[in-house]
């Protein structure tokens, strides 16, 4: 406990070794723009919520959406690496909540640091704790982007979207989409952030944040989620509302 407040925060894995990084986004960082683009994207779909809409952010890190939306939305944020005073410690494959207790979950880049094994318990729980009707905002990167593609077809194997110690669970996007069916979900809507267009994609990893309004460019012109390196798929647990328009991000 802080002698003058809140008990400091308890970090684990990433952050204990790199801090609070993202609440600072250092200019040498490759997935920097990615990671702004992904989140404006979620801020613009939470900005849609009905005041005091029930929500869990699974995986969410230092908690930055929870602190964010406090004050409109009933948020609370749950991370196995990482605890304070927002953040609840646990793991996505075993929420620490009740059978649908939330209106809509984010899991923003986690399934892709779980072994692949332990995927469908994650994606089951993600189904467990919404209510019918609820929807999930799943963000995950595609081991099948462009560029691994052209890598395929050169050398015969894909270019992983991070070492395997960091992202075991690695997959292309149509193999989450089948675990996401499987575990009940409708996909309702899914999106492409960054296409790796070689040679571009080089360029924007060695200079992120220079190379950062070229990478806006991409993902405008050429926003095929199977070519992009992340996908943003809006899920939604059938219930009686399963027919209504989605909403937009």
């Amino acid at each position: 406990m802080s002698p003058d407040g809140p008990p400091l925060p308890d970090r684990r894995g990433e952050y204990a070794a790199r801090g609070d990084y993202h609440r600072k986004i250092r200019s040498d960082w490759e997935y920097g723009p990615t990671y702004l683009a992904k989140m404006a994207r979620v801020r613009a779909y939470l900005d849609r919520l009905p005041p005091a809409t029930r929500v869990l952010d699974v995986g969410c890190g230092e908690g930055i959406l929870v602190e964010e939306y406090a004050t409109r939305l009933a948020i609370e944020g749950v991370d196995l690496h990482y605890t304070s005073d927002r953040v609840r410690g646990g793991a996505a494959t075993a929420l620490p909540f009740g059978d649908q207790s939330f209106d809509r979950v984010l899991c923003l880049d986690v399934l892709e640091h779980l072994a692949l094994e332990d995927q469908p318990a994650a994606m089951a729980e993600l189904h467990r704790v919404l209510v019918p009707g609820g929807e999930a905002l799943v963000s995950v990167p595609n081991l099948a982007h462009l560029q691994s593609r052209v890598r395929f077809l050169l050398t015969g194997t894909l270019m992983r979207t991070a070492n395997e110690r960091k992202h075991p669970g690695d997959r292309p996007i149509g193999e989450y989409l089948r675990l996401a069916r499987a575990a009940g979900f409708v996909v309702r809507r899914r999106t492409g952030i960054f296409p790796t267009v070689p040679g571009l994609t080089h360029a924007i990893r060695r200079r992120p944040i220079a190379m950062a309004s070229v990478h806006r460019w991409l993902t405008r012109i050429l926003p095929v989620p199977g070519w992009c390196f992340l996908n943003l798929i809006q899920l939604e647990k059938p219930g009686e509302n399963t027919a209504r328009k989605a909403g937009r991000w």
